[in-house]
């Protein structure tokens, strides 16, 4: 009818961000129950009560919704660091990573593991979310320091090592990554390896 603006096109529901959360944390759950290997697609939609094609609707294949689940864990920003001094920087960023790797289960960490050896697309959505996790984490560690001489790529070995040795620290050793062990990893390990002399 003339004069009348056609109307906007319909363009189906909006999407339920409580399906989004509770497929993520029916992946999670399964993951550590099963392992990534028989983690399926189908296990996840019967968990979180929704159909596969809504799982395939808001990830592509098994990686990427696995990849998903974790950010969706560990979805924090480290502390912003407000200190020119390059030990409590360090300790303050050590401290924080500690507390987000302790707060994973051993068990979720063990399928990650196992997973990304099988499946290189898990391996490399690990790898893309851990080199985005590692420039925000060296640049408040690194960023406000300043009158500080460090060896070439050292936020670079900052981010090999640390969550290494926590990592170990936790599985392997079996003890929590204390005062006494950050003060450690900073005090023994990471100034005397990031200072140029």
């Amino acid at each position: 009818m003339p004069g009348i603006r056609d109307a906007e096109p319909v363009r189906g529901r909006p999407r339920d961000a409580g399906r989004d959360v509770a497929i993520l944390n029916a992946t999670l759950k399964l993951l550590v129950e099963v392992g990534y290997d028989q983690l399926s697609i189908e296990a996840v939609a019967a968990e979180a009560g929704v159909g596969k094609p809504t799982v395939y609707r808001r990830h592509a294949d098994k990686a990427a919704l696995v990849a998903a689940a974790v950010e969706h864990r560990a979805a924090s920003v480290p502390p912003a660091i407000r200190t020119a001094d390059l030990r409590q920087a360090l300790l303050q960023t050590v401290e924080w990573l500690a507390e987000q790797i302790a707060g994973q289960e051993i068990g979720l960490l063990g399928a990650l593991f196992a997973g990304m050896r099988s499946d290189p697309d898990l391996a490399a959505e690990m790898r893309r979310i851990r080199r985005r996790d590692e420039a925000a984490m060296t640049e408040q560690s690194f960023g406000g320091v300043r009158g500080v001489h460090l060896v070439p790529g050292a936020a670079a070995l900052f981010a090999e090592i640390v969550p290494a040795l926590i990592v170990h620290r936790l599985v392997f050793v079996g003890e929590p990554s204390d005062e006494g062990f950050v003060e450690h990893i900073v005090d023994d390990i990471l100034l005397p390896l990031l200072q140029r002399e």
